[in-house]
């Protein structure tokens, strides 16, 4: 599960983070590999000028591929954590760009919704002080499904 519970006696903390299914070890070998068969190509023409041309295309493909991945290496370091206490419900969200969000409520008067009629399947939300933030947008399903119920029973706690 990419998110984690830690507990303190006063406090439970969950930090929730997109999947990180790419290394740096292995960016490096992909965008290695993915550089030498686009050379294989070449040898066929190797001492034209049709290797000159077909080269600046290599080049352009392996440039889009390393942008590609480091957008998304970028989008990955979203970071949620979830303060629950038994007077406060902090939620902070630390996006890739710009400012954290933050959000807080009363635990007595915040509930845990699950719902399909959102953005996203089994879309989840905390609606408490007046708003209703979303939770988890990055996580699958089945883990939103999973953090529902671990959330309902930890807020009935507090």
């Amino acid at each position: 599960m990419p998110y984690r519970w830690s507990e303190t006696p006063l406090e439970s903390t969950l930090t929730l983070w997109p999947h990180q299914s790419m290394t740096p070890r292995g960016f490096s070998w992909f965008i290695g590999s993915t550089a030498a068969m686009l050379t294989f190509p070449l040898f066929a023409v190797l001492g034209s000028t049709v290797a000159w041309v077909l080269m600046v295309f290599f080049v352009a493909v392996v440039a889009g591929i390393w942008r590609a991945i480091a957008a998304n290496q970028k989008a990955r370091s979203t970071r949620e954590e979830l303060r629950l206490t038994e007077s406060r419900v902090d939620l902070s969200h630390q996006p890739p760009e710009g400012p954290a969000l933050f959000w807080q409520a009363n635990p007595h008067w915040v509930t845990v919704n699950l719902r399909n009629d959102g953005p996203v399947e089994n879309y989840l939300t905390l609606r408490g002080g007046g708003r209703e933030v979303e939770l988890g947008r990055f996580l699958t399903p089945e883990e939103r499904q999973g953090l529902y119920d671990e959330l309902q029973a930890r807020i009935r706690r507090a």
